[in-house]
């Protein structure tokens, strides 16, 4: 009897990066404990810092004399190589940082967008007692209008000044527990839609959806 071979499938690629500039954010710091869940759970992590796309403000008038930025088509680039994304955002006036957005936009200029169909986990840090939670659920609109499939679930580390030990773990263990079990659950996820063909391009915004279209409206276009 011959015995079964299941082949050797590439890791899912992970980019991660904290959308605040701060060179002391808890969210690079939350972004990059999460990172480090990823590479647990078998990813392959692109670790970035929002440095690393430094653009302007969007002005139409700049794109139709210059183009798409340097700091946008890097991460544009970075989105397009990966299979899902992870982002650590801080919540600004209980809404989502002004950078962030601003990149969001002018990566969406860029034809095909990349955010159609990746997956995308949002996790979040703040001194406030939610977390920066309300943010989050600003974050997902303009995500999930561009096809983004945005997990369910997403983490919040409230109080998050005092929210880490020296090395870099979550201070609170039942936190520290959260955290890995949604990442795990959200690498489950990205690695069977990567691996099982029946499952692309399918998204249920709820648990228990069900539709017989073939592909979803959102995410085609």
């Amino acid at each position: 009897m011959t015995p079964d071979v299941h082949p050797v499938l590439p890791p899912v690629r992970v980019l991660v990066f904290g959308a605040a500039l701060r060179a002391a954010s808890t969210n690079a710091r939350l972004a990059a404990l999460t990172a480090g869940l990823v590479v647990e759970a078998g990813g392959l992590v692109d670790l970035a810092h929002m440095h690393d796309f430094d653009m302007p403000l969007y002005d139409g008038d700049l794109e139709a004399a210059q183009g798409v930025p340097p700091g946008a088509l890097t991460l544009r680039g970075r989105i397009e190589r990966c299979d899902a994304f992870v982002i650590s955002s801080p919540e600004y006036n209980a809404s989502v940082p002004g950078v962030l957005k601003n990149a969001i936009d002018w990566v969406s200029r860029v034809q095909p967008q990349p955010f159609k169909t990746k997956h995308a986990l949002l996790v979040s840090a703040s001194p406030s007692m939610v977390g920066g939670n309300r943010g989050l659920w600003a974050l997902r609109v303009p995500l999930e209008h561009l096809g983004t499939r945005v997990y369910p679930d997403m983490f919040s580390l409230p109080r998050a000044h005092e929210g880490f030990t020296d090395d870099g773990r979550l201070a609170h263990s039942g936190a520290q527990e959260r955290l890995a079990e949604t990442v795990s659950g959200f690498m489950h996820l990205v690695r069977a839609d990567k691996e099982y063909v029946c499952l692309q391009r399918r998204w249920y915004e709820f648990p228990g959806d069900r539709t017989d279209a073939p592909v979803t409206h959102r995410a085609e276009d």
